[in-house]
């Protein structure tokens, strides 16, 4: 399944939740992520990601499709980690 997957962490918190999302999604933006990844795999992602967050203070939003191609996507600026340009 294709996700996009953003949240919104207290600052102590960060650094930990972006380097459980890289392993899992690609970076996009601040607090974005996306990309291909399984139902086992996005379970193991959020049960980590729990243990994490103080879920009373942050969120964490997960929007899923089958298939990337159903999303549309546009860009307006800088993309700030377009893969595109590492190939």
């Amino acid at each position: 399944m294709y996700v996009i997957l953003v949240y919104d962490i207290g600052e102590r918190r960060v650094t930990k939740m972006l380097k459980l999302c890289r392993q899992y999604l690609n970076w996009i933006q601040n607090s974005v992520f996306e990309g291909e990844i399984t139902e086992v795999k996005l379970k193991e992602l959020i049960a980590q990601a729990k243990k994490i967050m103080k879920e009373k203070d942050d969120s964490l939003i997960v929007f899923k499709s089958r298939d990337k191609r159903w999303l549309s996507k546009e860009v307006i600026g800088q993309e700030k980690n377009d893969l595109d340009t590492f190939l």
